[in-house]
Order: structure tokens, then C-alpha cells, then sequence
């Protein structure tokens, strides 16, 4: 169905915007256009459709933090890198070093 409602409006848009029947074809095909959209049943139809999907991401979202073993993507980006591990492991003991020397 979705994509029966796409190919009418692709022709509608085609036939609007390759219409050669003059300016007043064009206004008329406007003006339906415009009540459509802006009728009262349409803006309903919208607000669900947009609920449902607003809805829809929620879920994915939802069972997405439930598959990741990560609370957040800023718990993510703080977590060190393998690298990062790499050379505070090796500056620990330097460190160390370095505090026992400053005391001489």
C-alpha cells in the first residue's frame, strides 16, 4: 500500500510540475493540494502516523540498551582504548619513579 501511495503522488508531482494546461490548471491542482494537507482527517492521520513512529524509535531504542552491555554513549567515549591502556600502564611505573625521586 505504501508504495501505491508513493507512485500516485510521484505522478501527481509529475504531472503538476509537467503540466502545460496553464496557470490557472496549475492554481486549481494547488488549491486541492493545499485542502488535502491541511484538512482536519489528514492532520489527524499524521499526528498518529508521526505517534507510531516517534513510538516505534522509543522501542528500538529501548531494546538497543537492553542488548548493550554500555549504560550510555558517554560511559562509551570515557572508557580508554586499548592504546590509551597501553601507555597509562607504561607511564604508571615512571610516575612512581618520579615521585620517589623528587623526594632525594
Amino acid at each position: 500500500m505504501r508504495y501505491r501511495i508513493t507512485f500516485v503522488a510521484g505522478l501527481a508531482i509529475g504531472y503538476v510540475l509537467g503540466a502545460k494546461a496553464g496557470r490557472a490548471r496549475y492554481e486549481q491542482m494547488s488549491r486541492t493540494a493545499r485542502k488535502v494537507a491541511d484538512s482536519p482527517v489528514v492532520q489527524e492521520v499524521a499526528g498518529l502516523v508521526g505517534a507510531q513512529v516517534g513510538n516505534a524509535g522509543r522501542t528500538v531504542y529501548d531494546k538497543a540498551v537492553d542488548k548493550m552491555p554500555i549504560t550510555s554513549v558517554r560511559d562509551f567515549l570515557a572508557r580508554p582504548t586499548d592504546e590509551e591502556l597501553r601507555t597509562m600502564e607504561r607511564e604508571t611505573p615512571r610516575e612512581t619513579a618520579d615521585d620517589g625521586a623528587g623526594g632525594r
